[in-house]
């Protein structure tokens, strides 16, 4: 870090300045090839032409390695940081610290090269994942892709901008929820406002929806499992004395259980079907589950811990459990894992959530996290 500690920053804020949207990383996984081939490595594109994966010292008896990832999409929001190194594209900005872990990982990579060069018995893979932030995500495509075969566990930081930078939490259980999304398409036959009578109302069947699916499933779906449904759009009509014949309605259903959100959709259906079949409305449902919730193991909890540990007595801290969607679960339906926050907060001025214009971190994390990654593939050595 004495020696590299300023260009992992140099990385983050050109990664920064230049952000491209998911399954468009062209340039980012151009730019970070560049920089691990520069180092001596050996990084394999992904077949989509975006993201990359590259190994690091030769696994043991076993035949494993540990894995490491990083996410590197953008999101399509306008930055309104007015920081010199802001985004240079119009509309789109990292605004969730994926600029972050990329530059951690590549830092994780040179420290891991000397170490193997070194002489150190170390055998990563790094797994430079493109698409996050679009559902069912990227993760799939490099799981795909083969990145998993020979992969023993796998590990990931993301930015918490509500965490002091110096600071790592983790948790064992689930961190993060399932998030799939939910459209409902309402029909009826239309008709005068002052004959509800000779038709179906579809406003009225909304609203019975908006207000009976939410409120039945947290009946029917045991609390302890974090599980809340949410509308975010509503939409019908147009002329006050007219009811409508199309009705929308979109909304999440989140849940940090897995075996519920295997129960989700089936049971969203029941309920509208229950609930519709008083008002002569008829609906179409179009369910699209999302991700699974990641669940860290007791084993890959206990050696982030471990890892966070070295750092000194204050860098360890817990965390909560969180309602947002990640697709580091999806590599955990195939291997043990877990992922940990990174505190990018810088301890004074206001607390920025991810996904904001405004968003930015403290830079100071950045050496907190290529440590605890480093930390982390020398543990694997031990087990």
């Amino acid at each position: 870090m004495a020696e590299h500690g300023d260009q992992i920053t140099v990385w983050r804020r050109h990664i920064h300045a230049h952000p491209e949207l998911a399954r468009d990383e062209y340039k980012t996984t151009e730019y970070v090839v560049s920089h691990l081939t520069a180092a001596g490595l050996s990084p394999r594109v992904l077949p989509g032409g975006t993201g990359l994966v590259c190994d690091i010292g030769s696994p043991g008896p076993d035949g494993k390695r540990i894995g490491l990832r990083a996410d590197m999409d953008a999101l399509p929001l306008p930055e309104q940081t007015g920081l010199p190194f802001a985004s240079t594209v119009q509309g789109l900005a990292h605004a969730c610290g994926h600029d972050a872990h990329t530059a951690v990982l590549l830092g994780t990579a040179l420290a891991l090269q000397e170490a193997v060069g070194a002489g150190r018995p170390l055998a990563a893979r790094l797994i430079f994942q493109p698409a996050e932030e679009v559902m069912p995500g990227g993760a799939l495509d490099v799981i795909a892709a083969g990145a998993l075969e020979g992969v023993s566990r796998i590990f990931a930081l993301h930015c918490d901008p509500r965490l002091e930078a110096g600071r790592v939490g983790v948790r064992e259980g689930a961190i993060t929820s399932a998030a799939d999304t939910v459209e409902l398409v309402l029909h009826s036959e239309g008709g005068h406002t002052s004959r509800p009578h000779l038709t179906q109302d579809l406003v009225h069947a909304l609203g019975i929806v908006i207000t009976g699916l939410p409120g039945l499933l947290s009946r029917r779906i045991d609390p302890r499992t974090g599980t809340v449904m949410v509308w975010g759009a509503v939409n019908a009509g147009q002329a006050p004395n007219a009811i409508p014949q199309v009705g929308v309605l979109r909304g999440t259903v989140r849940t940090a259980d897995h075996r519920t959100w295997d129960l989700l959709e089936p049971l969203v259906r029941e309920i509208v079907t229950a609930l519709l079949a008083p008002t002569g409305v008829t609906f179409d449902l179009n369910y699209r589950r999302g991700v699974p919730p990641v669940i860290n193991d007791q084993c890959s909890t206990t050696m982030f811990r471990h890892a966070i540990e070295q750092l000194g007595p204050d860098a360890l801290a817990d965390t909560p459990q969180s309602g947002g969607g990640e697709d580091f679960s999806w590599y955990l339906e195939h291997v043990p894992g877990a992922m940990a926050r990174l505190g990018v907060w810088s301890g004074s001025g206001p607390q920025l959530d991810i996904h904001q214009p405004t968003f930015d971190l403290d830079e100071r994390a950045l050496a907190v996290g290529v440590r605890v990654m480093v930390n982390l593939a020398a543990l694997s050595v031990r087990r």
